[in-house]
């Protein structure tokens, strides 16, 4: 056969290794800069198809017009993986230490994923057929360029991290090859569709529209609004610093939003790092954010910043848009996302999830609400911060009122030791004096911490406020309190779609401005769980916050007084509520809280108490409870890593025992008719899940499943996705999603 094939359609095989060859070498030299590290990541793309020279391969792929055929037909001839892979251990390896493996890891999972080596790849490239594949792509001879390693020297020293760096260096590898082979194929099929990637501003225009934005912008002169200017000053001029970590301590309210950006910008262009990486730990308050920094940077047009989460809306038109391929790789100067997204990604196997890891280096992350990381993966997530800005040209910034103890602490059991981070700077000159500055509110705490108080205690004492919001630990905590408060009361919790959240909070907000202004003299009294703690602009004089971390207080205390146009301090009065918060992490961190402020007679949200509070706090969980360092520990004889079993382990949202459920909320059930009934007939489009997103409930599968018993919800053609059946009896439009059988009509009311 004189031409070979990567792809229907005429894609030369020999031009599309090359090229992915290139590729994946350019994007290793802006890993570390380490020239071993580019030659490993050419060679994984000089090899990774190797298999596609097989006489079957080339049959299958001149009879299907298909851009990845990987995964999409079941059938021998098709596969190609496993070629590539004992090539490398056939040229590399050596008596003393098998280097092969570091590409085979990477050309075998190109597809499939990183694999555990012991269970998973070795078993599977010992196996006849894939010794078969690997000779009948030798026996069609392809070209000795193709083959050949160009005199490269195996070697591992000057691995980022050394053997603890093993497993990122590896990952870090594949995302380079994956993605160079996804842009090499995607220039094949769509020749347009490489022009569509680009476009985005770069960081040197938004630095300057959003300097000039912050200038234009009339602000009100306030007492707060001078502090938040400082807070911007000072990040600004702490962005010349060299790259590394940094912290952003700035209270609730402070500004630190906008000014963290200032500083993200700024350091940037200081140390010519490529990108921006803004995460968020909840999607509920992302899109906020991302619209700030939109507005901040509306001079350069909408299409400013790439919004990957599970919630970022889309529509049919837009599927192609720039924003939408850069959510593949990433490749984009500002990125707003989830910790989940972000941390997920960086201990992921899947071929998607990884393709965007090699554009973390060279960029400036910051973590907002960091005291947010997970506790359970606390350890690993801290481990790999570390790598990143000690090795890959990563500067991280910290960003809370309520800084967590990461630095490393030593205790007598050494099992609770953390690793954590040092040579950590604050960006801000004296936080005390910014804290006592911007103190809008007095803490009350309960005398007694072991006696509770009754619901109907906590919903008479919230009766006889005017303005007040409760926050609460529980969903059936947010339903037992409201359900004892009097009339117009409004709720809040994640059994309302993000749709109807959305609406209640605008309106929370609509009738605070009215209040403040004299024009609504009507009782609001809002109820709500701890999901308005973070991102949530609300400003109560009175709030009431259920026992729980200190953390949680705090973040509560920030809806409180929050722009200070009190008269006096806002009150913040804690309770201990008849129920105790759930097992796991909340209550432990209830009990961390319990412990810092039992005797405390100043105030309880000093600064220096939340140290005392976390150190004790984390020294209560296990911080690597999934065991994923072990995991990813490589042996330094076999190269054995355990990549797939480590992501699988790595998961911040449990998600195996839920599932979704779209509600018909009354403001917008016709949309939602209109949504499902495209689901049915045309089928799960990424636009159109999106758009049911923000119509959509978690809940227990075992509570799904007595209620599609009951017959009030449906199945859809989806998978663990559930809709609700006919109009009422199921979704409250107060409360929300009712899990406990079918107490409201057709109009919502309760039968």
């Amino acid at each position: 056969m004189s031409e070979y094939w990567a792809h229907s359609g005429g894609h030369l095989l020999r031009r599309h290794l090359q090229s992915v060859a290139a590729r994946a070498r350019q994007f290793a030299c802006a890993l570390d800069g380490e020239e071993a590290s580019a030659s490993w990541a050419a060679l994984a793309g000089l090899w990774h198809d190797l298999g596609k020279y097989r006489p079957g391969f080339q049959r299958y792929v001149r009879q299907v017009d298909d851009a990845h055929i990987e995964h999409k037909v079941a059938g021998r001839e098709k596969t190609h993986s496993a070629a590539g892979a004992l090539w490398a251990m056939r040229q590399l390896d050596q008596p003393r230490l098998p280097y092969g493996r570091v590409l085979a890891y990477l050309i075998a999972g190109h597809h499939a994923g990183l694999g555990d080596w012991d269970t998973d790849l070795a078993p599977r490239l010992a196996s006849p057929d894939s010794k078969q594949e690997l000779a009948e792509a030798l026996a069609a001879q392809p070209p000795e360029d193709i083959l050949g390693a160009g005199g490269f020297v195996p070697t591992l020293q000057g691995i980022p991290g050394g053997g603890e760096g093993f497993a990122l260096w590896l990952r870090m590898l594949f995302s380079c090859l994956v993605d160079a082979d996804f842009l090499d194929t995607e220039a094949h099929f769509d020749t347009g569709k490489p022009s569509r990637r680009s476009g985005f501003p770069p960081l040197a225009q938004m630095h300057a529209a959003l300097n000039g934005w912050m200038a234009a912008r009339p602000v009100a002169v306030t007492p707060v609004n001078a502090l938040r200017a400082d807070v911007l000053r000072q990040c600004r001029a702490k962005a010349a610093l060299p790259a590394g970590f940094f912290s952003l301590t700035v209270p609730t309210g402070g500004g630190k939003t906008l000014s963290s950006l200032a500083f993200a910008l700024e350091h940037a262009l200081a140390h010519g790092q490529q990108r921006v990486i803004y995460a968020i730990p909840y999607t509920s308050i992302i899109e906020q954010t991302a619209d700030v920094f939109r507005t901040a940077l509306a001079a350069l047009g909408d299409e400013v910043l790439v919004e990957h989460h599970s919630q970022a809306e889309s529509a049919p038109e837009d599927e192609n848009a720039r924003s939408r391929l850069a959510c593949e790789n990433w490749d984009a100067p500002l990125i707003v996302t989830t910790n989940v997204q972000l941390f997920e990604s960086l201990f992921a196997a899947r071929t998607s999830r990884c393709r965007k890891l090699h554009r973390i280096a060279g960029s400036v992350i910051v973590l907002d609400e960091a005291q947010q990381l997970p506790p359970a993966f606390l350890q690993p997530v801290l481990d790999v911060l570390n790598l990143l800005v000690a090795h890959y040209g990563v500067t991280v910034v910290l960003c809370t009122a309520t800084q967590p103890a990461l630095n490393s602490t030593a205790y007598f059991d050494a099992s609770k030791s953390l690793r954590g981070l040092e040579n950590v700077r604050e960006i801000i000159d004296d936080p005390d004096t910014l804290f006592e500055a911007l103190k809008r509110v007095q803490v009350e705490l309960p005398p007694d911490w072991t006696t509770p108080t009754p619901w109907a205690g906590i919903a008479a004492q919230l009766s006889a406020e005017d303005c007040v919001l409760a926050i609460v630990n529980t969903r059936k905590a947010a339903r037992e309190l409201q359900r004892l408060m009097p009339e117009g009361t409004l709720h809040l919790s994640a059994l309302m779609c993000g749709a109807h959240r959305q609406d209640v909070i605008a309106h929370i907000k609509e009738r605070l401005q009215a209040k403040r202004e004299g024009r609504d003299l009507e009782p609001l009294r809002v109820v709500s769980t701890q999901l308005v703690e973070a991102g949530v602009d609300i400003d109560f004089p009175v709030v009431y916050r259920a026992l729980a971390g200190l953390d949680s207080i705090a973040q509560a205390a920030g809806r409180c007084n929050r722009e200070g146009c009190l008269p006096g301090q806002g009150r913040v009065v804690v309770f201990v509520p008849p129920e105790q918060p759930p097992l796991g992490h909340l209550r432990k961190g209830a009990e961390a809280c319990i412990s810092t402020l039992h005797g405390q007679a100043h105030d309880p949200l000093a600064r220096a108490l939340f140290e005392r509070y976390f150190t004790a706090f984390y020294h209560s969980v296990d911080l690597d409870d999934c065991k994923i360092v072990d995991k990813l520990k490589v042996e330094p004889r076999t190269l054995a890593v355990q990549f797939r079993a480590a992501a699988a382990a790595f998961r911040m949202v449990e998600d195996e025992a839920n599932v979704t459920v779209v509600v018909r909320y009354a403001e917008a059930k016709d949309d939602v008719d209109m949504l499902l009934g495209y689901l049915e007939t045309k089928g799960p489009d990424r636009w159109l899940m999106r758009k049911l997103q923000r119509y959509t409930v978690s809940i227990r599968e075992r509570a799904a499943l007595k209620m599609l018993g009951e017959g009030s919800l449906k199945t859809t053609v989806v998978p663990g996705l559930y809709a609700q059946a006919g109009v009422g009896g199921l979704y409250d439009e107060k409360l929300g999603l009712y899990l406990g059988g079918v107490p409201f009509d057709a109009l919502g009311n309760v039968i």
